[in-house]
């Protein structure tokens, strides 16, 4: 089968990679401008990998198209509408797209399958993939379980039946709103855990662990997903990669952030607490944990005493 990687950083040079590696043709693409590709062009590797000589490399979106069965797609999500406009104008008949980004678009609260569909049309095979495991761990050959998602459960069962290894193994996600909420929470949840490691607070790690699941499930069940999704791989399966991994992006932006130090990865938590505000207003359901990080992150309240105030209020009952 042949597949398009749309995306060449950490995550998207990985997934070439991988589905290099479980016996497909793959065309990697990257801005000409990005200084990933550029990189990649010169030496074929990045600071976790060598991409073998058969992956081919372009910087054309319309040669990445036109080669590939399967589209993979791993930018940032606060970037997908804009390049969903972009893919909109080339020619996607009977092509599979596979969203593998974990994040809400900030300005309106939408899932990323939305914005996809809403730019590029509805009338397409769409899907997502998350769930847990690091680039660095993948490449040592240390396997992990994943989730394939749609709205079309054959389009699920062939991505999954493609991409399926002993490195990887897929399940199949039954629900694609708890699916795509809960792995891009994980990522606030991961923010929350770094900035409690930063306080050397870790020990409450697992309260934040036990009531953000339960946070999150509540705003699942009104958006008309399934609540029990969330202790599924997509979020509580993806805690141990997010909350305690070293590797986490997220986490470690947490950390620096109380420790009063610069971060310059991306960290897609931090656009999705702003779209978890939106969504905490538009469904009026109450989210302390997100509510908590928007006010330390984004209203410059002082972290300490706002998560002391959250994990040690008062004695209430533990469930309501």
């Amino acid at each position: 089968m042949d597949v398009a990687v749309l995306g060449c950083g950490r995550w998207g040079t990985f997934l070439a990679w991988y589905v290099n590696k479980v016996g497909h043709k793959v065309m990697l693409w990257g801005r000409e401008q990005s200084r990933n590709f550029n990189g990649l062009r010169e030496s074929r590797k990045n600071e976790y990998l060598l991409l073998p000589e058969e992956i081919e490399l372009t910087s054309s979106l319309e040669q990445a198209l036109s080669f590939a069965e399967i589209i993979i797609i791993s930018i940032s999500a606060q970037e997908l509408r804009s390049f969903a406009k972009v893919l909109s104008t080339l020619n996607s008949q009977g092509k599979t797209f596979i969203l593998c980004m974990k994040g809400i678009e900030a300005s309106s609260g939408k899932r990323l399958t939305q914005v996809f569909s809403e730019e590029v049309g509805k009338n397409i095979n769409l899907a997502v993939w998350v769930g847990p495991g690091h680039v660095q761990d993948f490449v040592k050959n240390i396997p992990n379980c994943m989730v394939i998602g749609s709205d079309n459960i054959e389009v699920t069962k062939k991505i999954a039946g493609a991409f399926n290894s002993e490195l990887i193994r897929f399940y199949y996600g039954q629900d694609l709103i708890g699916n795509e909420i809960g792995a891009a929470t994980k990522n606030v949840m991961g923010i929350a855990a770094g900035m409690l490691d930063g306080l050397n607070y870790s020990s409450l790690k697992g309260s934040l662990m036990a009531r953000g699941t339960r946070e999150i499930s509540r705003l699942i069940r009104a958006m008309g997903g399934n609540d029990v999704t969330i202790y599924g791989l997509s979020h509580l399966g993806d805690y141990e990669a997010t909350l305690f991994s070293m590797h986490s992006h997220n986490r470690k932006f947490g950390e620096v952030f109380v420790e009063g130090k610069p971060f310059d990865k991306l960290a897609e938590g931090v656009s999705t607490i702003k779209a978890l505000k939106e969504l905490s207003n538009l469904y009026e359901i109450e989210l302390p944990i997100c509510n908590a990080l928007y006010e330390i992150i984004f209203e410059h309240k002082n972290a300490k005493a706002t998560l002391e105030e959250l994990f040690l209020r008062p004695l209430k009952y533990e469930f309501q």
